[in-house]
Formats: structure tokens, C-alpha cells, sequence
């Protein structure tokens, strides 16, 4: 179905567009404030980015992991599957053989797929953003290599006729979707007739503002209060003050992720793509309820739940078990979420699993789609702040807690002194 990204259709709106440059100026305001702060301090203008050239550091390493694991995923899945299918018909002992084959070689692509992401984390000791982009794409290419096989499985099952073969998806197909800004593996997609170029430069430059705009939020209203409240004895006071007041920059960087990631990253492929599906995400800054905010907020990850998790649960209890098809997507994406953030950041502390495992589900349930009055929608909001503030509060704390109180193992001398 060819559809237009929501945000797309908005901006087109003279008003909202306005909220869109009230944004823009707060980066300016940004800006301008940490000049007018380093003038003060050091007696001279400067913009320094050390944070972003640590975060994003070792580069190199990561493009060929992520070579390494695209190569792997472009290759195994397809032919193995191709071997899988062709053997199955010829013969039954052919059939076996398969089997084997297709085993070895699935054990192969986990390892590269399962273990070699790990080991380049811990062994190269890579900095936080580099890690987050190899453990994403990790999980992309999982994620698709399922798509891909259970899509196809199913119809060389069913195919009767020995003469003839089964009918494989081509290689440009497979290859297309690898690229596409989909997670569901078709044979064929909606496309558009041409790429607007101007779009695709637009795009990328509002993904690259997103990132020094999220450097100023750390910078300017992050790393100076919990820098100085690692300096001070714990207490209640502290805690909850900190909470609050990371409140508006955890929004903040919530909202930028879904505009650069959601919205400009994925309309940037789907435009190079001529992909004409661009419904990412729905309005889910109007849900009156976390079930509806769960659905719409990521459309093309819910999707694969959906079908993959919460579908094919209820098609093996024989739709006995939709509360506990529902507990099980919910369980799964919390034990990937924490997997990503325990990865990404080097330590272990479930603040995101604790949030989605319980209070995510406990709001699924509660806060249910039978509530439609615009207060509930204020409900969702005021939670999502709260949430927002309490994973940055959190997240920030014990970051400055591994590098002041580290382990014997911990080595923070590649850490940037804005950090400290």
C-alpha cells in the first residue's frame, strides 16, 4: 500500500510546522549558549564535539563487523534455504541430507550473527554509539534472516508437484529487502516511480542536526548535574531531585530518536528505495492509552511481533492463550531492549526491563483502549515523562558510578574529560 509518513503530511500544515521551528530555535539557543559559556570560562569561542568523536569512536571496526554480518545474512539464509528446498523434493534420504546441510549452515550464521557482534564489543572495547549501531544491526539482521525463512518455509512445504521445483524468491528480492525499511519479507513491494534526491539530502542533514542536538541536551542539562551529584553522598533528596529534573531532557531525547530514526532514517532508505510504504509509525502522540501507544509508536517492529510472536503464540495454543501470547511479545521485547542497552552501555542494570517487563505491562492492561477522554491522553504523557526521567536519572548515575567507583577490570582512560 503506497502511504505517506504522518509527520510528512503535518509539516505540510502552517502550525505545525511552527512547533517544528520552535525546535530548531532551541537548538540555536543551545548553541549559543555553550559559546557564550566556553567565552566566559575559557575567554574564547569554541564548539568542541569530543563527546560525539568518543561516542562514535573506532568506526572502522564497526563497518567491518557490519560488513562481516551483512555478508553473512545476504548469503546463508538465501542458499541455504534454496539447498533446504530443492533436496526436499528430489528424495526423502536427499530431504535428510538437507536437513543436515541447513543446520550446519543456520549453526553457522548464529555464530557470526550471535557471537561476533559480542566478542567485537568486549574485545575492541568499543565506545557506547558504536556499540548501540552493532547490536542494532545485529538484531535487524535476525530479525529479517526469521522474516525471510518463515515466509518462505511454509510454501516449499506446501508445494505437491515433484516435476516441477518449488518456486524460490529471487536474489535482488531477498537483496531489496535487507535494504528496505521493513522487517516483514514480501516477494514485491509498493514503489514509487522516482527518487527526489533533494529529499534524501534534506533527510540526512535533519539526522545529523538530531545528533548535536542530542549532544547539547547531555552536554547542557545532563552531564554538569549528574557529574557533580556523583560528588555528593547519596540520599532520598538527591534521587528524586535528579529524577525531575531529567525529566525534560530524557523527552527530549526521546522525541529526537523517533524523528531522526522513525521518521528521517527510514524515509531516507524507503526514498532511495522508491519504497512507497512509509507508515513507520502512527499518531501516537494522541493515544489515550499504552496499548494504543505500543502499537503506533513502532509500527514496523510491532509489526513483526505481531506476526511473528503474538500470531504464531496464538496459532500453536489453538487461540487458547491471548493474555499469555501478549505476555510473551511483551517479555521478549523487554529481554531485547535490556540486551541492547546492557551491551551498549558496558553494564548490566535492568532499569528498561523493569520498566517495560512490568510497568509496560501493568499500563497495557490498566491504561486500555476503553479510555478515550483527552485526560488519559495527559496521563500518557505525564508517564512517559516520569519514565523517561527516571531511565536517564538512572542510566546517568550509575554510568558516573562505573567510572568513580569502578571495577578492577574497568578501564576509563579512553572516557573524554566532559564525561567525567
Amino acid at each position: 500500500m503506497d502511504r505517506r509518513s504522518i509527520l510528512d503530511d503535518l509539516f505540510e500544515i502552517n502550525h505545525i510546522r511552527t512547533i517544528y521551528h520552535m525546535f530548531i530555535s532551541v537548538l540555536f539557543l543551545f548553541i549559543i549558549s555553550t559559546l557564550a559559556v566556553d567565552y566566559i570560562d575559557q575567554g574564547r569561542l569554541v564548539l568542541e564535539f569530543d563527546l560525539l568523536s568518543y561516542a562514535f569512536g573506532k568506526l572502522h571496526i564497526v563497518g567491518l563487523a557490519w560488513l562481516l554480518m551483512f555478508s553473512y545474512t545476504l548469503a546463508v539464509p538465501y542458499y541455504a534455504l534454496a539447498l533446504w528446498g530443492t533436496l526436499y523434493h528430489r528424495s526423502p534420504v536427499q530431504g535428510v541430507l538437507s536437513v543436515g546441510a541447513g543446520l550446519v549452515l543456520s549453526a553457522l550464521q548464529a555464530a557470526v550473527l550471535g557471537v561476533l557482534p559480542i566478542y567485537v564489543v568486549f574485545h575492541y572495547q568499543l565506545p557506547p554509539a558504536s556499540r548501540f549501531i552493532i547490536i542494532l544491526e545485529q538484531i535487524r539482521f535476525l530479525m529479517k534472516s526469521y522474516s525471510f525463512i518463515r515466509e518462505n518455509v511454509p510454501v516449499i512445504l506446501k508445494h505437491k508437484t515433484k516435476e516441477e521445483g518449488p518456486r524460490f524468491p529471487t536474489f535482488s528480492s531477498y537483496l531489496y529487502f535487507l535494504f528496505a525499511p521493513t522487517l516483514i519479507y514480501r516477494e514485491s513491494y509498493p514503489r514509487n516511480p522516482h527518487i527526489r534526491w533533494s529529499y534524501v539530502g534534506v533527510t540526512f542533514a535533519k539526522i545529523l542536526g538530531c545528533l548535536f542536538y542530542g549532544y547539547f541536551i547531555l552536554v547542557r542539562l545532563c552531564i554538569p548535574v549528574f557529574m557533580n551529584d556523583s560528588n555528593k553522598p547519596f540520599s532520598t533528596r538527591t534521587l528524586v531531585l535528579a529524577l525531575f529534573h531529567a525529566t525534560l531532557p530524557g523527552m527530549l531525547l526521546l522525541l529526537l530518536a523517533f524523528f531522526a530514526f522513525l521518521h528521517c532514517w527510514l524515509n531516507a532508505f524507503a526514498e532511495m528505495l522508491r519504497f512507497a510504504d512509509r507508515m513507520f509509525y502512527k499518531d501516537w502522540w494522541n493515544s489515550t492509552s499504552f496499548a494504543n501507544y505500543y502499537r503506533t509508536w513502532n509500527v514496523v517492529v510491532h509489526d513483526w511481533l505481531y506476526y511473528y510472536g503474538y500470531r504464531d503464540f496464538l496459532w500453536l495454543s489453538r487461540r487458547k492463550f491471548r493474555t499469555a501470547a501478549m505476555l510473551s511479545v511483551f517479555v521478549v521485547s523487554a529481554l531485547v531492549h535490556e540486551y541492547v542497552f546492557t551491551l551498549g552501555f558496558g553494564f548490566f542494570y535492568p532499569v528498561m526491563f523493569c520498566l517495560f517487563a512490568f510497568f509496560g505491562v501493568a499500563f497495557n492492561f490498566t491504561l486500555n483502549d476503553n479510555r478515550k477522554s483527552p485526560v488519559w491522553n495527559i496521563m500518557m504523557w505525564t508517564c512517559l515523562f516520569i519514565g523517561q526521567g527516571v531511565m536517564v536519572c538512572l542510566y546517568c548515575q550509575e554510568w558516573y558510578a562505573q567510572i568513580h567507583c569502578p571495577l578492577p577490570s574497568y578501564d576509563n582512560t579512553a572516557v573524554p574529560s566532559t564525561t567525567l
